[in-house]
């Protein structure tokens, strides 16, 4: 099961995001459920980068089973703004696939 934990601040922000484990939909290379959390996932990050001038610190394993983003502090506002839209639109779409395939994705908030 993949284990998504959203990590929000005192106002509400997200600062940080961690996905661990494997779908096990079905075999590597055919499993949607992994590739579509992992298109969202990354694409939120890619757009952080191209959209923003935020650099948020990665940590990923070499499997694929491990990623967490945490957010700078201190960002300009209209970035910061621009990255919690990104991010909530990721959390949004994780939570599409995790209606559909409840028994191979989780989502939790802190």
């Amino acid at each position: 099961m993949i284990r998504v934990i959203i990590e929000r601040d005192q106002n509400n922000r997200i600062q940080a995001f961690q996905m661990d484990g494997h779908a096990d939909y079905d075999e590597h290379g055919k499993d949607l459920v992994c590739a579509g959390a992992s298109a969202v996932s990354f694409g939120a990050v890619n757009a952080i980068f191209a959209l923003t001038s935020i650099e948020p610190d990665i940590d990923q394993s070499s499997d694929g089973g491990f990623l967490r983003i945490d957010l700078p502090d201190n960002n300009d506002s209209a970035d910061d703004e621009r990255a919690q839209l990104l991010l909530e639109g990721m959390v949004v779409s994780l939570q599409t696939i995790e209606r559909e395939y409840e028994k191979y994705i989780k989502i939790t908030f802190k």
